[in-house]
């Protein structure tokens, strides 16, 4: 099965400004479109972010770890498939750097090799699904709120 990888990253451009990119990111507003069907973020470091997805009856409560506008967002949240009361948590950074044709946003999920093998390889083979499907949802809300 080979080495379960710690960390899944992605990097796109989005054709939008560096600001209309962080408020998807970090508001509540802004991530109920597209991430997921509810969310609710206190925004600071040790904030609280709550997520629930209507559709696969899933729900994740997150800490907001940075908060430097409108370039870092990252947030720790508990690995899938764990109990609820593990420790391990993945953390999952966003970078937006302003670019000629909008924003590079790179994502960055690590942490997953904390837990044991055939979790971490599960939690981390659904996460990089998840965020795929995520990103293209990010994208499609930006170009329809354009």
């Amino acid at each position: 099965m080979g080495v379960v990888s710690d960390r899944i990253e992605r990097e796109t451009v989005l054709r939008h400004p560096i600001e209309r990119v962080w408020a998807a990111l970090t508001t509540a507003e802004g991530l109920s479109r597209w991430f997921g069907s509810v969310a609710e973020i206190d925004l600071r470091p040790g904030g609280r972010a709550y997520f629930r997805w209507e559709d696969l009856d899933q729900e994740s409560v997150a800490t907001i770890a940075v908060v430097d506008p409108p370039h870092r967002f990252a947030f720790r949240w508990g690995i899938e498939y764990l109990p609820g009361n593990d420790a391990a948590q993945t953390l999952v950074e966003f970078t937006l750097e302003q670019v000629p044709d909008g924003t590079r946003l790179r994502l960055v999920e690590s942490g997953f090799a904390q837990a044991a093998a055939d979790v971490a390889r599960t939690a981390h083979q659904a996460n990089s699904q998840g965020w795929d499907a995520e990103l293209v949802d990010l994208g499609a809300y930006l170009d329809a709120a354009a």
